[in-house]
């Protein structure tokens, strides 16, 4: 997107000013930019104060560029069509997990950056779509367990192998074999390593 804002301005005109500020927030983030309230606007090519009709302060429309990141990474881990099916899927799902992660890293850890004890803060909802599609998956593998603990555990594990890819805790490798160590280890917490 351009700084010029012409395509964001036309969208603002038609009502869709929120979404207009949250994707020049995701475009600035992800480019390296810091954002600000006002770097946004100035971004979307509206005025300084318009921001402020829909988020009261940065820490508002971070939840809110973290929340699309949450759906973001829903959809790439195919949330609300079926999941995971097989213990093979999970390992699946936890590769996908890590490669949003690694192609996509200041959204990641903007994701999961910041403490927020609201359950009516956006990015604490998201995140709580994310775990019971999880959750639900974790069910139709093993309907006859409990699974709550064992969803805590696989997310943890797949967060964990996130960060540490990361943050160069394994050596550069090409993404196959990332993935491949990915797969491996999720599967081994499964106790189904071979």
């Amino acid at each position: 997107m351009s700084t010029s804002g012409s395509a964001t301005t036309q969208n603002y005109h038609h009502g869709n000013l929120r979404q207009a500020l949250i994707d020049a927030a995701v475009e600035m983030l992800e480019q390296g930019e810091n954002f600000s309230l006002r770097a946004v606007a100035r971004w979307a090519g509206v005025s300084q104060t318009a921001p402020y009709r829909h988020f009261s302060d940065r820490s508002k429309l971070e939840s809110a560029v973290a929340a699309q990141g949450f759906r973001a990474l829903g959809e790439e881990l195919s949330v609300g069509r079926g999941g995971p099916s097989s213990p093979e899927g999970l390992a699946d799902f936890a590769v996908s997990y890590v490669r949003f992660a690694v192609e996509r890293p200041r959204m990641f850890r903007l994701m999961f950056g910041s403490e927020c004890d609201d359950e009516n803060d956006e990015r604490v909802q998201a995140a709580g779509i994310l775990q019971a599609a999880l959750t639900e998956s974790l069910r139709a593998v093993y309907p006859d367990r409990a699974v709550d603990d064992l969803a805590v555990g696989l997310w943890s594990t797949a967060h964990g192998l996130a960060f540490l890819h990361l943050d160069g805790k394994f050596p550069a490798e090409p993404d196959d074999e990332m993935y491949d160590r990915v797969r491996a280890a999720f599967l081994a917490v499964l106790g189904l390593a071979g």
